[in-house]
């Protein structure tokens, strides 16, 4: 599950965020404590814990002092919220600036991904 590409308390971050968008860890539940994760993963607890303390930083999750980390009210919509603005960054915008150079306007674009989403 964890590549080279990435550092590992991302991926880690990732991972429970992704958890958290498909519904496995609903708000108010308890995700896997740090030594799960790290067992699991086979990685240092503390690289887990920078993970875990990033998604703390973005209120994804916050700890319940002797209870361990819970996903906080809001949380699904919050990580949605983020991955919906990197992927207007990262592909909406370079693919509006790539369809004006080539001449195309909206209709076109819409036109395009209208026939790339039937052929699937």
């Amino acid at each position: 599950m964890l590549d080279d590409g990435k550092p590992i308390f991302q991926q880690i971050a990732e991972s429970i965020a992704d958890g958290i968008l498909a519904g496995t860890y609903p708000e108010g539940t308890q995700v896997p404590s740090t030594n799960e994760l790290a067992a699991f993963h086979r990685i240092n607890p503390a690289t887990v814990g920078k993970g875990l303390g990033v998604l703390v930083d973005r209120e994804v999750l916050h700890k319940r002092r002797g209870l361990g980390m819970f996903v906080s009210a809001g949380a699904r919509q919050r990580v949605r919220d983020e991955r919906t603005a990197a992927f207007r960054a990262a592909f909406v915008a370079p693919l509006l600036t790539e369809a004006r150079s080539l001449g195309l306007d909206l209709e076109d674009v819409h036109r395009i991904i209208d026939h790339e989403g039937s052929a699937s």
